[in-house]
Parts: C-alpha cells; sequence; structure tokens
C-alpha cells in the first residue's frame, strides 16, 4: 500500500534563477566617475565686447532731394504710400500761403521789368488774370515745399498748358512769372528751401518749355519760319 505524503511537510522547489541572456551579449556600459572636484575647471569662452556703432551723419540737401526724385517717379497704382504732405518744409509752406498775394504782385511786377511787352500785350483784365495766375503757382509752390517734391507744380504746369494755349497768353510769359516768383520767395526761405523752390519752379517752366513748341502757342514766331509753314 502506498503511503500518501503530507504536501505541509514536503518542502516547495525553489525557482533557479537563469542567467541574463541580454547581461552576456550585451555588457552595461561602464559608468562614468564623478568628476573631481579639486580637478581644475575648464574655462569658458566668453563674446568679445560689442564695439558701439559709428555715429550716422544726416544726408545733406543735395541726397535728400536723389532720394525725393526716386520718389516722385513712383506711380500710384504700385500700391506705395502717399507722399507725405509734411516731409519737407511745412513751416515755410505755410510762410508762403500767408504771403501769397503779394508774392504774386511782386512776380508779376518782376516779369514786367523783364519783358516790358507784357503791359502792352494784356490789358487790364487780362492783368488781373496773370495775378490770380501767379496765386495759383504760388500756391503750389508751399505744396511742393511741404513734401520737398516738385511733383505738384509740375504736374500742375502740365495740366494748364492747353488752359492758356486756348486764351493766347504764351507759355513763355508764365515763365517769366516763375522767374518772378523765385525771386519774390527768395528772402522768405533759408538756402535749403530756397533750393526746393528752385527745383521747383525750373521743373515748371521746363514743361512749360517744352508744350511752347507745341502748335497753338502765341509766342512770336520767327518770319520766316512762319512763311515757310504758312497755313501749317
Amino acid at each position: 500500500m502506498t503511503e500518501s505524503r503530507d504536501s505541509s511537510t514536503v518542502p516547495a522547489e525553489t525557482a533557479v534563477p537563469l542567467p541574463d541572456e541580454t547581461a552576456a551579449t550585451h555588457p552595461a556600459a561602464p559608468i562614468p566617475a564623478a568628476p573631481d572636484e579639486t580637478s581644475a575647471a575648464t574655462p569658458v569662452a566668453t563674446l568679445a565686447p560689442v564695439e558701439p556703432a559709428p555715429d550716422v551723419a544726416e544726408p545733406d540737401a543735395a541726397t535728400r532731394s536723389l532720394a525725393v526724385v526716386a520718389l516722385e517717379d513712383r506711380h500710384p497704382n504700385l500700391g506705395l504710400a502717399p507722399i507725405s504732405r509734411t516731409a519737407g518744409y511745412p513751416a515755410a509752406a505755410e510762410k508762403l500761403r500767408a504771403d501769397v498775394l503779394r508774392s504774386s504782385a511782386a512776380a508779376l511786377e518782376s516779369a514786367v521789368q523783364v519783358d516790358p511787352t507784357i503791359r502792352a500785350r494784356y490789358n487790364e483784365a487780362a492783368l488781373r488774370q496773370l495775378l490770380r495766375d501767379g496765386e495759383l503757382l504760388v500756391e503750389r509752390l508751399s505744396m511742393c515745399l511741404a513734401s520737398d517734391t516738385t511733383r505738384w507744380l509740375a504736374e500742375y504746369a502740365e495740366w494748364i498748358c492747353p488752359i492758356y494755349r486756348r486764351r493766347g497768353v504764351p507759355l513763355a510769359d508764365l515763365s517769366a512769372l516763375c522767374l518772378g516768383i523765385r525771386k519774390a520767395v527768395a528772402p522768405l526761405l533759408t538756402p535749403d528751401e530756397l533750393e526746393t523752390a528752385t527745383r521747383s519752379l525750373e521743373a515748371a517752366m521746363a514743361v512749360f518749355k517744352r508744350n511752347s513748341r507745341l502748335g497753338g502757342d502765341r509766342h512770336k514766331r520767327n518770319a520766316l519760319w512762319k512763311w515757310m509753314y504758312r497755313g501749317v
């Protein structure tokens, strides 16, 4: 007869741990030793001191004028910002606007002195009209001074040429009026302001000179050329 055993008295078999295969094939990396506090510290690279930027001189009048000419050529459909009305000399522009009638009268007197035939070719009403035309030119000149650009006066000169051709006014008389305006406003302006005013008036005079070559202008023509091109 088989003798039964008490399970409580039989010691349980203990599991034998198997060797770690990964430890045999991939030995653990050595742990780096802690840095010795007594060793010398590694020097840290430092940035070189930054030298201060040199002072940039303000652009002179000639450089500013070239920049303004570049802005004048831009087309409004390009999406650029409009020309600032205060980028130039707004204080000088206000002085011209406050004395526009005197400047126009002095300009007309100067034009009559340069060309005495103006008084003979125009009656009193036409002279008053020229006086009013001078006021508009001075007003446009003040806009050029305020923005430091020749655009406002040059464009205005281009617009009014057909009107004066219809009125029978030679464009050379308007050029003489522009010269008189420069002479009248010179005592009111500084050298830089006068340079901008002169540049604006010369741009308008160039427009008048170019358009005076077209047919219909009432300037005195050469008798020979008039005979050769009669009926043209």
